[in-house]
């Protein structure tokens, strides 16, 4: 489980195709504190570290998660956000965020607005996933990369979220451009709302 508080962003050094699946191996500042076996968030996908060598760690991606993210988009040299589980006796900064990726989303504007910016994504809807939870709220909270957000401009198939000076230098949002494919996580929350009212219909 995460927060959706990015703690910076780790350099794609090699990746390494397998059968259906892809090893990533990757370096940021906090490597020497890892352990195999370790859950970490990549751009908002839960991964497992599988090798630790010169100052690298490794992890793998099966099929299912390379279709249903942008992990499979990678190249040499891309950053991706980087979170590592939250600790259950700290303070929840973003909201729960479960790194389970739902789908992929595409960059169709950006605003800059006194210093901040507003980015608008567009996912494909699907009315039977939105009656799941699958759906974003005015206020409500939702990942973008792993990024935990404050929904803004909700439509049937888009939202808008505002990323402040700090976020978009930390995080990989000043790499994202117009047409840019992002990973979304709905919130889970809605999710189990939806489910129950469907239970009790």
């Amino acid at each position: 489980m995460f927060s959706g508080i990015v703690e910076e962003t780790a350099k794609v050094v090699d990746i390494v195709k397998e059968k259906e699946n892809v090893h990533f191996t990757l370096t940021c500042s906090f490597v020497n504190e890892l352990k195999i076996d370790q859950s970490i968030s990549h751009n908002g996908v839960c991964l497992t570290v599988v090798d630790l060598k010169d100052d690298t760690y490794t992890v793998t991606a099966m099929r299912e998660t390379l279709d249903r993210s942008n992990l499979g988009l990678l190249k040499e040299g891309d950053k991706v956000n980087v979170e590592r589980s939250m600790m259950m006796n700290g303070r929840l900064d973003g909201h729960i965020v479960q790194g389970h990726v739902d789908q992929t989303a595409v960059c169709t504007d950006i605003r800059e607005n006194e210093g901040s910016w507003y980015f608008t994504f567009k996912y494909k809807f699907d009315p039977e996933m939105a009656k799941r939870g699958y759906f974003t709220v005015d206020k409500g909270s939702a990942t973008v990369n792993g990024v935990s957000l404050t929904v803004c401009e909700p439509t049937e198939d888009s939202f808008t979220v505002a990323i402040i000076p700090y976020t978009y230098e930390y995080t990989n949002f000043h790499a994202i451009g117009v047409g840019d494919v992002v990973n979304i996580e709905f919130d889970i929350i809605g999710k189990y709302i939806s489910r129950l009212q469907e239970l009790t219909a």
